[in-house]
Formats: C-alpha cells, sequence, structure tokens
C-alpha cells in the first residue's frame, strides 16, 4: 500500500471519527446535539470498511473475518446503547447519590472491558495470520484511532471545566 492511499485512509479515518467521538451527552441547561442512531451505525459501518481495506486480508485470512467484523458491530451497539443512557440520564432530573453514580460507572467499565476482551478474542486468530505489512498498517490505524479517542476526552474534560465555570455539571445537570 503506497504512503498516499495510507495518508489518504488515515485522513479519511481522522475525518469520520472526529465528530462522533467529539460529541457527549447534553445536560441540563447545556444542549448538544449527538448523533443520531443512523449516523454512529453508518460510522461504524466505514470504520469496518476502512479496517478491512487497509489489512488487504489474503483469501485464508478471510475466513477469520467475520468474528472480528461481527465483534466491531456489537461494540457499536452497545456503544449506541451507552449513549443512549447517558443522554436520558442527563436529562433526569432526579437527585443521584454519589454511590448510585460510582455504581454506575463501574459497571459500565466492567461490560465495556468485557466487550473488549471479546474484541481481543475475537483478533488473535486473524492478527496470528498477519504478514508484516499487515500488521503495520494495523498499528497505524490503532495509533491513529487512540489518537482520536485521546484528544476527544481532552476535548470533553475541556469542555467539562468550561461547564463548571457555567455551573452546569455533566453528569447530573445543574447544580
Amino acid at each position: 500500500m503506497s504512503k498516499l492511499t495510507i495518508a489518504g485512509l488515515t485522513a479519511l479515518f481522522i475525518a469520520g471519527i472526529s465528530p462522533v467521538y467529539a460529541q457527549s451527552p447534553g445536560t441540563t441547561g447545556y444542549t448538544q446535539q449527538l448523533p443520531s442512531e443512523a449516523d454512529l451505525k453508518a460510522f461504524n459501518d466505514r470504520r469496518i470498511e476502512i479496517v478491512k481495506f487497509a489489512l488487504q486480508l489474503t483469501p485464508a485470512q478471510e475466513k477469520y473475518w467475520p468474528a472480528v467484523e461481527e465483534t466491531i458491530r456489537a461494540r457499536g451497539e452497545s456503544r449506541r446503547a451507552r449513549l443512549a443512557r447517558l443522554a436520558s440520564a442527563a436529562d433526569d432530573q432526579r437527585e443521584r447519590n454519589a454511590i448510585e453514580l460510582l455504581r454506575a460507572r463501574a459497571d459500565g467499565l466492567a461490560q465495556r472491558a468485557a466487550s473488549l476482551n471479546k474484541l481481543v478474542d475475537a483478533w488473535q486468530p486473524l492478527h496470528d495470520t498477519l504478514d508484516e505489512r499487515q500488521k503495520m498498517r494495523l498499528r497505524l490505524l490503532t495509533v491513529v484511532v487512540l489518537r482520536e479517542i485521546r484528544d476527544a476526552a481532552e476535548s470533553r474534560m475541556m469542555q467539562g471545566d468550561d461547564d463548571d465555570d457555567l455551573g452546569v455539571s455533566p453528569t447530573i445537570g445543574q447544580r
């Protein structure tokens, strides 16, 4: 794969991922538009296409791809459900106690950890068959994605700091 193709894929991936990860649920007094269900599904479909295209799987490797794709799609469904729950919780005006919030966060992290373990298990057989060029392309995509996630998280944290200045809490509404 030429450097130009890799650069193009990277730019496409960054352009596609930024709007979705930059979104966060709206809060009382501070509303932000969430991506629609169709937008999130389309984003997940594009991500799968990009990864598969970048890997340029051989016919022998293709047999491992369906498990990877199915797991990526399942994680996308979980992500959409999580965003819907967050949006619902942000609109909920009832008061929550700290223990309730911490327990919900712990449960959510446990579910995400289990989902990530399933992804690793699905990738392992395919990864074992990849040649060095395919592994390099996969590492490149991984670095780009992790950088985007980190940048989006930092942006949300900075936005949260701005919300605090406005007297808005991103998890429990107005203070």
